[in-house]
């Protein structure tokens, strides 16, 4: 007798762990904004992209790759690029990977090396994806939180790793807080990661605190330990190349690397984003410039907001995490009225931050005016 066969519904079809994950928040649609302000030009504070531009190399680089077409795939090696990396930290070419964006590394390490039930140390507040990408594996995520000061808890991290993690995600600086690890303190989470398990260490804004004399330099790190891991970098920040999405990591050794290649796809970074980040590294005197003014504008604005009564995270990044004293998507959406866009953190804990990355000296200049105007009217 042949058994009752229910009909499907999309709905029934999902996988449990996808269906209970939280959605990424991308940050508001600028038109969407652009139509409820009025506002001719919108201020886009969300997503952490350099108001400065690409290097100029990188378009002349970009143009001769395009008047030659664009009908072939593109290199699945990604060789030229993997060598300029290789070359500029002197690691092997065949310890580096390429991935579309350094989050789309992250998605790899978890298919590549999670099992459902394994658990997944990170960081609390953090970027989201240090949970989604596990969660959607069947992993499950313990999150370390920062002190009352936003600083690091040695302590909670000690006890979390003791648990027994398969995978270890820490970002230095922080996304969203843009706090950065002290050498000595990246020394905790490096002795107190078990030998067995995967330690992932996220650089993506990297490059805005390296000019900090305290800042460690993550590679040099863990270079010389006999474990496996693997570092996180990206083209989307400083070198401003968000749009065509580029990221790599320099692996321990070569096994990791052959375990990602099984499971990416097999040309998951363009040809152009590959061109140009190639030339982006061979400009490193745009890189610096860029970081320049990108620090003297964190420190200038933090200052003016600290002067108008808000806590603002000290930050080694591009962006500020505020607290506004008022819950951040009301805050959010006061702003979107006048046409500038932050990023609402909704991580429990953190419901009255925002995350603004800054621009222009005048857009970050409009921001703090309206944003303290704001914070002000809601205490009135």
């Amino acid at each position: 007798m042949n058994p009752v066969l229910t009909p499907a519904t999309s709905a029934s079809l999902i996988r449990g762990e996808v269906a209970g994950l939280p959605s990424y928040d991308p940050g508001a649609d600028p038109d969407r904004v652009a139509a409820l302000s009025g506002a001719r030009r919108v201020i886009k504070l969300s997503n952490s992209e350099s108001p400065y531009g690409i290097s100029p190399a990188v378009t002349e680089a970009v143009r001769r790759y395009l008047a030659g077409g664009v009908s072939r795939y593109p290199d699945p090696t990604g060789r030229r690029l993997t060598e300029a990396i290789g070359r500029s930290l002197d690691v092997p070419a065949e310890r580096v990977v390429l991935g579309n964006g350094s989050e789309n590394i992250l998605e790899l390490l978890c298919q590549a090396v999670l099992d459902p039930g394994d658990l997944v140390v990170t960081q609390a507040p953090g970027f989201s994806l240090h949970e989604i990408f596990p969660r959607v594996m069947g992993a499950r995520v313990e999150k370390v939180p920062v002190t009352d000061g936003f600083g690091f808890d040695a302590t909670a991290w000690r006890d979390a790793l003791a648990a027994g993690p398969k995978l270890v995600f820490l970002a230095n600086p922080c996304n969203p807080t843009g706090a950065m690890l002290s050498a000595g303190q990246l020394e905790q989470v490096l002795a107190g990661t078990p030998e067995s398990a995967l330690l992932v260490l996220d650089e993506a804004y990297g490059e805005f605190a390296r000019p900090n004399p305290e800042y460690p330099d993550g590679l040099e790190a863990l270079r010389a330990l006999d474990r496996p891991w693997i570092v996180l970098r990206t083209f989307s920040k400083a070198y401003g190349l968000a749009g065509l999405r580029v990221g790599y990591g320099i692996a321990s050794d070569t096994a990791l690397i052959q375990a990602l290649d099984r499971v990416r796809t097999p040309y998951n970074v363009n040809q152009p984003a590959q061109v140009a980040a190639v030339a982006a590294l061979g400009d490193q005197a745009h890189l610096a410039d860029t970081v320049r003014r990108t620090g003297r504008e964190i420190a200038r604005i933090a200052d003016r907001l600290r002067g108008a009564g808000l806590r603002v995270v000290p930050s080694s990044t591009n962006f500020l995490f505020i607290d506004t004293g008022r819950r951040s998507d009301r805050v959010a959406q006061e702003l979107h009225r006048a046409g500038i866009i932050v990023k609402a953190w909704r991580e429990p804990g953190y419901e009255n931050h925002i995350r603004a990355s800054l621009s222009t000296p005048e857009e970050n200049d409009l921001f703090v005016t309206c944003l303290t105007e704001i914070c002000a009217k809601g205490k009135s």
